[in-house]
């Protein structure tokens, strides 16, 4: 859990130094999509449902390798995670890097990386109100994912993620188990003196915590 507070570092992970000359440039913009999870909230929201929407408008999908954690292999989270859509997919398959699939086992693996604790990301200048803009989904680790421990690591999350959703908890209903803490990639939980204690302004909506929440304290709301 120490990887998900600022300054840790690994032997072998990304410098500041290569994050700014490739990573920052690149991602222009990050979306976190919450999947499989009931969201209440008042705009449209990226739960399962949301996601299928997505892909269901792509002509083409592909899947392929993580190349973070292939390189970095700091955790054993599932590495061929990481889908792309329409002309990128077909570039991408072209060049053998990726296979095609079919919208059943894009949302398969979705739920796969979901139920393994990674974040699902909308990349390269993504809107998530606009499914046609959205070439790629990854899901990632904060311990080999470029992006997301450079994230939490150099605290890059201004410039980059731009959060949808936010988590609430009820207070009367957590039972201080600490699974959430043990879920959230962002670091925005910590068990203190055998109390939860969370910060708002490191959580990027990812749902990762609602839906494993046993007694059901959690809910993400529109931010």
């Amino acid at each position: 859990m120490d990887h998900r507070k600022p300054g840790y570092r690994f032997d072998n992970d990304w410098t500041l130094e290569r994050l700014e000359t490739v990573s920052v440039p690149y991602y222009k913009k990050i979306e976190t999509i919450p999947v499989n999870v009931e969201i209440k909230a008042e705009h449209i929201v990226l739960n399962l449902d949301s996601a299928r929407r997505i892909l269901s408008k792509a002509h083409m999908i592909s899947v392929m390798d993580c190349a973070c954690r292939t390189k970095r292999g700091n955790c054993n989270a599932p590495i061929n995670v990481c889908i792309d859509m329409n002309e990128l997919a077909e570039r991408n398959i072209a060049n053998g890097k990726s296979r095609e699939i079919d919208l059943d086992e894009a949302l398969d693996i979705l739920e796969i990386s979901h139920r393994a604790g990674l974040v699902h990301m909308a990349l390269s200048n993504a809107d998530i109100y606009k499914p046609d803009m959205i070439n790629s989904i990854c899901s990632c680790c904060s311990c080999c994912c470029s992006l997301l421990s450079g994230i939490i690591r150099f605290g890059l999350t201004l410039p980059i993620v731009n959060p949808v959703m936010i988590s609430e908890i009820n207070v009367s209903n957590c039972n201080n188990c600490g699974i959430c803490v043990e879920r959230c990639q962002f670091g925005a939980r910590e068990m203190i003196n055998g109390s939860l204690s969370y910060n708002p302004e490191m959580c990027f909506g990812c749902g990762l915590c609602v839906s494993t929440c046993p007694t059901h304290a959690i809910t993400l709301v529109n931010k």
